[in-house]
């Protein structure tokens, strides 16, 4: 399996135009030990500014140009982000702490990929996306570790990208000892990507991660969901789509919507009906720019 997936990411990256030796982060860090948890505090904290700074209400949408020259950001960038490559993923302490750190890193790192190549109307312009997802990317504890890695790698527990053969990770890589098994399918909610229908973006603390994941799938089943009962579809995100495994298939996914959904007519009518036909909308790949 591992010369497979090494062929299978050569082969991406020369189609894709990706340097494996290309990240974000690239101006040296200090010669410091770096605290996981302080570690984790920080990266809370800017996304905190950020969401204060540059982002409506709901997190929905960014004000990149304003914070592209915004002191916080340039700290983010020439202070925090060094720091990761010194920093031991291992070291966080729990389950709750590795959730909320790596979320809240893939929505830091997507706003600096979006600044950084000055990207204006979509993530999705080349290879339906594929690019930026591969070329976005952070150096940690000296591992490249891109936006896939993040969420097919460590937070999806090694499960691999939707759309491309196999794991993310080969069984010698290092990185394995980041994921998060089991994985929790709430985090597609909480992941942005910098698009119009990209769930919100929120700030996940170790304290309230299970209140929060569990929020936000409320909140985005909520905006998102409809129901044509002359039709007996059901209209929803092709999120649901892409990771109906992460779900338990067409009928975990309706399980799921029974329990999230508010107790409204949608509901009411998910929990009589024996059948409903899952129809997934076009993904809006629109950046999601004020």
């Amino acid at each position: 399996m591992n010369p497979l997936i090494r062929l299978r990411e050569v082969a991406l990256n020369t189609i894709l135009g990706t340097r494996e030796d290309e990240v974000l982060n690239d101006p040296p860090p200090p010669p410091v030990a770096v605290d996981g948890v302080a570690l984790a505090a920080e990266l809370k904290q800017a996304v905190n500014r950020f969401k204060a700074m540059a982002m409506d209400e709901e997190g929905r949408q960014v004000a990149y140009q304003q914070l592209r020259d915004d002191p916080a950001y340039i700290t983010y960038r020439t202070k925090l982000t060094p720091l990761l490559q010194r920093f031991d993923p291992a070291s966080l302490p729990d389950r709750p702490t590795q959730l909320a750190f790596w979320i809240n890193l893939y929505n830091a790192l997507v706003i600096d990929a979006v600044i950084t190549f000055g990207i204006t109307t979509s993530i999705a312009e080349q290879w339906a996306g594929l690019s930026f997802f591969r070329a976005a990317a952070y150096r940690i504890g000296g591992q490249r570790c891109s936006l896939d890695d993040i969420e097919h790698g460590i937070l999806r527990a090694n499960r691999g990208h939707p759309f491309i053969p196999g794991p993310q990770f080969a069984d010698n890589d290092p990185r394995l000892a980041w994921i998060i098994d089991p994985p929790d399918h709430r985090i597609h909610f909480a992941l942005n990507c910098a698009s119009s229908s990209c769930p919100p973006i929120g700030v996940y603390s170790a304290e309230q991660i299970e209140q929060q994941l569990d929020l936000a799938l409320r909140n985005f089943v909520a905006a998102d969901v409809t129901i044509d009962p002359d039709r007996a579809e059901i209209h929803l995100s092709r999120i649901f789509d892409w990771y109906r495994d992460d779900f338990g298939g067409p009928n975990g996914i309706i399980q799921l919507l029974r329990q999230a959904l508010p107790d409204d007519e949608r509901r009411a009518w998910l929990m009589q009906a024996r059948r409903g036909r899952l129809v997934y909308r076009p993904y809006d790949w629109t950046l999601n720019i004020i």
